[in-house]
């Protein structure tokens, strides 16, 4: 395996055992989420994220990478609700649940390898904040697709940004741990 690949597969690995141990606790209640509040929940918390880096200080002592590591759950929550929205099951099988994390997570890990293998892996020299900044450029796409009703004429759809926000929250988690 190369650095990012090890890299991301650390931060993938933590991102699960953290929603993993979440559901143990709390079970499947997120299916009561539509995607509107999903997306909502992600943008609290890269919001934080930005207000962080904007003031430099913090008063809740939750640090940053819990923020990004649960931008990557929430999205793929999203990414499990939009899979599953004409089932009404409320509670699933953990199971279940842990193929559809790991099928959501590896769709992400191959549109990186893509995009890794086209950019040159640029996101490497970008900032950290940049990457909070896309991120909410992500949310705010997919309210307005929302907003459109779920409906686009030329460009990507919601799980397209899902995957993205993923995909930056993973950038930003390896920058905050090199």
């Amino acid at each position: 395996m190369n650095k990012t690949e090890t890299q991301y597969e650390t931060a993938i690995t933590s991102s699960k055992n953290i929603f993993i141990k979440k559901m143990k606790d709390y079970g499947t209640a997120w299916r009561i989420l539509r995607t509107s509040s999903i997306t909502d929940q992600i943008f609290i918390k890269a919001q934080r994220i930005r207000n962080i880096e904007d003031k430099g200080t913090q008063k809740i002592s939750e640090n940053i990478q819990s923020e990004y590591i649960g931008i990557i759950n929430y999205s793929i929550i999203g990414l499990i609700q939009l899979k599953l929205k004409n089932d009404m099951r409320m509670d699933l099988p953990a199971d279940e649940v842990s193929k559809l994390y790991d099928q959501h997570a590896n769709e992400a890990r191959n549109l990186m390898e893509n995009k890794n293998h086209d950019y040159g892996e640029a996101w490497r020299d970008m900032r950290i904040s940049s990457l909070t900044d896309l991120i909410l450029m992500k949310l705010l796409r997919i309210k307005q697709i929302e907003d459109n009703k779920g409906e686009t004429i030329i460009s990507e759809g919601v799980d397209a940004n899902f995957h993205d926000m993923i995909n930056y929250a993973i950038f930003a988690l390896i920058k905050l741990n090199e």
